[in-house]
């Protein structure tokens, strides 16, 4: 279920198909994403998933697994 929204707001934010959004996408290879990119989807994750990303977790978070498995550990 965390994936499936985490691929929601990827395919929203970066304007591509969710069937193209795998758990090995790279934000910055595969959709794009330079860091003002990646500092809106995290705030939309943590709105999203009523979390919070510090700014040193956020350079770990390169992949759609790696935001995943952030999600899951911290909520």
């Amino acid at each position: 279920m965390i994936l499936e929204k985490v691929r929601a707001i990827l395919a929203e934010q970066f304007d591509v198909d969710e069937d193209k959004i795998a758990e090995d996408t790279d934000l910055q290879e595969d959709l794009g994403a330079d860091s003002l990119d990646v500092v809106d989807l995290l705030m939309s994750i943590e709105d999203e998933f009523e979390i919070e990303v510090p700014d040193d977790e956020i350079e770990n978070l390169k992949t759609v697994g790696a935001i995943v498995n952030y999600i899951e550990a911290n909520s």
